[in-house]
């Protein structure tokens, strides 16, 4: 972070100085009190369990320069403020103004899936240009936004903010922390539709990015999708728009995957022709790789060092499409961060070009898609049979339809009227049973896909099989 003193720190977010105003911060900003070191300011929030108030002494005994929080104490100087989340993004926002006055450039991603890999392969691509702040993980909310913006200093050239959203205004807020020139939308999908209740709520509310826009920005929009290519009209600049067809601004030609399902196409932009051959996993990662290729092409990078940096990047992220291979010749992919609809029908689009003697898809419940929960985990099962799936395995209660859809798609394969058991369609109560299942039946050639919803932890599933193929059996 740039350096700012506690004086400074307290106009910007309209807190009381307790303390000396003189005291320079000098290090990063955190909320994790056992990560304080010389020099760091300590933003002590409110929990429901924990209150970060209680570990002020221990920031100012590893030499905190100075606390924002909600209670003062004696130990180090503090900013004393009503709320500390609010005031986290004040000061993110007086940071990222004189940063982004000295010639920073930042780039705002939002959509409902996709967002973490995008953000991940443009933070690498920029930063074949100059320094770049884009960090690990899902740093996107009103707490992880302006703690990355907290990291960038008078040295970055580029920032790369993810912008997720449970409800409407939440990306306008996110925005009014930190303004991008860049802003770039995924997709409209059913993540978080419980909490939205419609798609067109989505589309509105993932909208706030491209109005946020000033007028010398560019949005970047995903033609393919057309509730993304409707924001259109609300960007006050520029639009550029990227996906497989002719029509579009920065486009993907000649799509084919290799033997382990990493996607390879040309890069169609500004007049040129680049090839791309990306070390993810996923044909959905072409539209990733565009939209990242379009917002990099906006900052001032040529399309042939953009094809040349995408080739190069690597997955940066856990738990996305982790490709591993057990010594017995099981391969276990992991992508249990997170799931909705249409991100676990691209994962099983993945799995099934995956050379493999058996594969098998390992699948969790599906959070927040309030009433088309049912249908749409039935759905899933479906998918999951049409999709090619050779055993699929549903995991907890919240997965039953997964298997209910599944059968009921394997009897009508099968010319069946009844939906009773099957070999191939498997429903365990939790994670353990799965994994004692998949123990019994695991053998060199297959490959496993192990995703859910983040709430359902599926990720130590695919950390018990893993362990399991290297000779670690015992249950957890």
């Amino acid at each position: 972070m740039i350096a700012v003193t506690l004086a400074e720190v307290a106009a910007a977010v309209g807190g009381e100085l307790v303390g000396d105003g003189t005291a320079v911060v000098t290090g990063v900003v955190t909320v994790d009190s056992r990560a304080v070191a010389a020099g760091d300011l300590f933003v002590a929030l409110p929990g429901e369990r924990v209150d970060g108030a209680d570990f002020l002494p221990a920031a100012a005994a590893a030499g905190a320069a100075g606390a924002l929080t909600h209670r003062a104490d004696p130990a180090l100087p503090c900013v004393v403020v009503a709320d500390p989340v609010h005031a986290l993004g004040r000061l993110a926002h007086l940071v990222h103004e004189r940063l982004t006055a000295a010639g920073l450039v930042t780039v705002g991603i939002t959509g409902s899936s996709g967002k973490t890999s995008t953000k991940d392969l443009l933070g690498q691509v920029l930063a074949t240009a100059g320094p770049t702040v884009s960090p690990q993980g899902s740093f996107n909310n009103d707490i992880g936004l302006p703690l990355t913006v907290l990291t960038a200093d008078e040295a970055t050239r580029s920032l790369v903010l993810e912008m997720g959203a449970r409800g409407p205004g939440h990306i306008a807020r996110l925005c009014a922390v930190a303004r991008p020139q860049i802003g770039v939308v995924l997709n409209v999908g059913s993540a978080h539709l419980g909490e939205f209740g419609s798609a067109e709520v989505i589309a509105t509310s993932k909208g706030e990015l491209v109005a946020a826009l000033p007028p010398e920005g560019t949005a970047v929009l995903n033609a393919d999708d057309p509730r993304v290519l409707g924001m259109a009209p609300r960007a006050a600049g520029r639009v550029v728009t990227t996906g497989v067809a002719a029509e579009a601004d920065v486009r993907a030609t000649g799509v084919e995957l290799d033997d382990r399902a990493r996607p390879r196409f040309t890069l169609v932009a500004a007049g040129e022709e680049h090839p791309v051959a990306l070390q993810v996993v996923g044909g959905h990662q072409v539209a990733n790789a565009l939209s990242a290729a379009a917002a990099a092409i906006a900052a001032g990078l040529p399309p042939a060092q953009v094809a040349a940096a995408l080739s190069a990047a690597g997955p940066r992220s856990r738990w996305r499409m982790e490709v591993d291979r057990r010594p017995d010749g099981v391969t276990v992919v992991n992508d249990a961060y997170n799931a909705n609809p249409e991100s676990m029908r691209a994962a099983l689009a993945a799995l099934v070009r995956l050379p493999a003697t058996r594969r098998i898809a390992v699948l969790g419940g599906m959070g927040e898609l309030g009433p088309a929960s049912d249908a749409e985990h039935a759905r899933l099962g479906r998918d999951a049979v049409r999709a090619g799936v050779d055993l699929l395995v549903a995991v907890g209660d919240d997965a039953v339809g997964i298997a209910t859809g599944a059968r009921a798609e394997r009897s009508a394969e099968q010319g069946r009227t009844d939906q009773g058991e099957q070999d191939d369609v498997v429903q365990v109560p939790d994670r353990a049973a799965a994994r004692q299942f998949l123990a019994g039946v695991l053998a060199p050639g297959d490959v496993v896909l192990v995703k859910a919803s983040r709430s359902y932890g599926l990720e130590r599933l695919a950390a018990d099989l893993l362990a399991d193929g290297a000779g670690d059996g015992a249950a957890s």
